[in-house]
C-alpha cells in the first residue's frame, strides 16, 4: 500500500468550512483504479490543522491518478475557491509505502 498525507493549516475560525467542503467533495479519487481509501484529519490541539489522507494500492497507481485529467480539473477548482486565503494555501505532502501491517 502507499499512503500519501496533506497536510495544511487554515484558521482556526475557517476549519469548519473547509472540513464542510470535504465533507461535500466530488469523490472522483474514489474511482481511480487502484484507490484505497481518504480521511480528512483534524489536529485535536490545532483545529486548524487538516491533513488528507490518500491511501493506493501501490506508488504507481497513485502517481497514475496525479497524472489524470481528473485530478488536475480538481485541483484547478481549488485555486479558483472564493476565498483567496484559502486558496492560496499550499499544503505539506509526505509519501510512505507500507512496509509491514
Amino acid at each position: 500500500m502507499y499512503i500519501v498525507f496533506s497536510t495544511f493549516d487554515v484558521p482556526d475560525e475557517k476549519a469548519n468550512e473547509v472540513i464542510n467542503i470535504y465533507k461535500q467533495r466530488s469523490r472522483r479519487v474514489d474511482r481511480a483504479p487502484g484507490f484505497i481509501d481518504f480521511l480528512l484529519l483534524q489536529n485535536e490541539k490545532r483545529p486548524g490543522e487538516l491533513t488528507v489522507q490518500l491511501t493506493f494500492q501501490n506508488k504507481e497507481t497513485y502517481l497514475d491518478w496525479v497524472r489524470s485529467e481528473e485530478f488536475k480539473q480538481i485541483h484547478d477548482l481549488e485555486k479558483k475557491y472564493p476565498d483567496k486565503e484559502l486558496a492560496a494555501i499550499v499544503p505539506k505532502v509526505r509519501q510512505y509505502t507500507v512496509v509491514a501491517t
